[in-house]
């Protein structure tokens, strides 16, 4: 019969870049897995930081290539988009790359106030001020920009600038976000945030020009979709760096877009993307409209969150017992929980990579994977992976443990990070990974696993 190794490698082109076995033993970006079980046990996150640096520098180096390519006459800006992981060793790595922030709520902005204090971030880095905005937020705004931080709120209503007018007292930069169509599998067709397409130049006209205080600098557009190279994303874009060029006629101080973000990640062994070809496209395709319009052509920012900090991240678990439930559908069941944990494999099907940690050489044959909660649907199988799930076989005294990987953006968040969970399954371990200045793997434990106690004082028995 053939073994675990035998099946992956002949289904997928394997080992790949992060992936690779070596004794029977998966290593994720080359970090023993099993090492890491050996002295935390499981379950556990784990986040690999330097992954976060390795994709940044790689977008902003193939940004820079194609913009040297095409004689773009503009620069590139790479923005963390802060709400995939606001988790402070996420964004100290992705700080030390050159980047910039993005925020999306109220209580993002004490986070930029700390980072500020402990010296990571300046005055000079700019903090992109997204999402629909409680009074809250637009006051931390107005705060950021009386004190000069590099602060460019992105309007979402016509009436958000009348708030900045009134409360800072200094000159201001503005973007607005293009609210825009959505794909036509969608339940509605236009985007809840930002402004309609036919009320942004009556915007800059009545409110901004007339401003003594604020200037417009960026446009900003969003497709939740993603960047991908369809015939919708092309004609968004297309549509939006129009009416950049229309705008830039009567508005001088425009000088920015912002793209967005949406760049996919690895979601199984089989993805094929090819970010060169769309960033050199995007590119090509910002010039060649501007040219055609006569007009200069736009700095670019992104601001990519997923793309940053997922495919540092991971999740293992220990097998703790199997159960055949009828002749055919045999379960695995993992001491840990997939709508607790993993919160988007349960809520949006996300896939994930999914791999057994050890056992490679043994045998295998299909199962289902089970979680600790009494909801039926705390479960990983054919359905919601992307084919049949495959483990090895557990037939002596080894225990298996395995790996869901490409996990790090959003599952914290949403899966309530350190609250109350369903059936009170405790926030696993969280293990950090790094390398030092001679590449030796080092680990550190942020987070011990959630107790019982915390649990009782949250919900008022303490």
């Amino acid at each position: 019969m053939k073994s675990y190794r035998e099946l992956i490698e002949q289904t997928f082109e394997f080992p790949q870049e992060e992936f690779k076995v070596w004794e029977h033993e998966l290593l994720f970006n080359d970090v023993p897995l099993m090492d890491i079980i050996k002295q935390y046990g499981t379950p556990l996150k784990l986040t690999y930081l330097p992954r976060i640096s390795e994709n940044i520098r790689f977008v902003q180096a193939t940004f820079n290539k194609a913009i040297e390519k095409f004689k773009y006459k503009g620069t590139y800006t790479y923005c963390y988009c802060s709400k995939s992981s606001h988790f402070s060793f996420v964004m100290e790595e992705a700080l030390k790359n050159n980047t910039h922030l993005e925020t999306s709520s109220s209580f993002d902005i004490p986070i930029i106030r700390e980072l500020y204090e402990r010296g990571k971030i300046t005055k000079d880095h700019y903090i992109l001020c997204n999402g629909f905005k409680m009074p809250l937020y637009t006051q931390y705004i107005s705060d950021l920009l009386n004190d000069e931080f590099n602060c460019v709120p992105i309007l979402d209503t016509l009436e958000e600038i009348d708030i900045y007018e009134q409360k800072v007292d200094k000159p201001f930069r503005v973007g607005i976000r293009v609210a825009s169509d959505e794909e036509p599998n969608f339940d509605f067709y236009t985007s809840r945030l930002g402004i309609r397409y036919s009320d942004i130049t009556p915007l800059y006209k009545d409110k901004i020009e007339k401003s003594q205080k604020a200037s417009l600098k960026m446009l900003h557009f969003f497709i939740n979709t993603g960047i991908k190279d369809t015939a919708y994303y092309w004609s968004e874009l297309s549509r939006f760096i129009f009416k950049y060029c229309e705008l830039k006629k009567i508005c001088p101080t425009l000088d920015s877009i912002d793209i967005g973000g949406g760049f996919p990640i690895k979601t199984s062994l089989t993805f094929q993307y090819d970010y060169k070809y769309m960033i050199e496209q995007i590119v090509e395709n910002i010039k060649w409209i501007c040219d055609k319009n006569n007009v200069e052509v736009p700095h670019i920012f992104t601001e990519f969150g997923s793309y940053t900090v997922g495919e540092s991240g991971a999740v293992l678990y220990s097998v703790v017992n199997q159960k055949l439930q009828n002749d055919k559908e045999l379960w695995y069941m993992v001491n840990g929980s997939f709508i607790t944990h993993l919160p988007d494999a349960w809520g949006l099907k996300q896939k994930y990579v999914l791999l057994a940690v050890n056992k490679w050489d043994d045998p295998y044959h299909k199962v289902n994977i089970g979680g600790l909660t009494c909801d039926s649907m705390d479960y990983y199988n054919s359905e919601s992976h992307t084919g049949e799930v495959f483990m090895p076989m557990i037939n002596d005294e080894e225990p298996l443990h395995i790996g869901f990987f490409h996990t790090g953006a959003y599952q914290e968040s949403l899966g309530g990070y350190g609250g109350i969970q369903h059936c009170l399954i405790p926030a696993p371990q969280h293990v950090l990974v790094d390398r030092n200045e001679d590449g030796e793997i080092t680990t550190k434990l942020f987070a011990a696993a959630q107790t019982s106690e915390s649990m009782l004082k949250l919900l008022g028995y303490k």
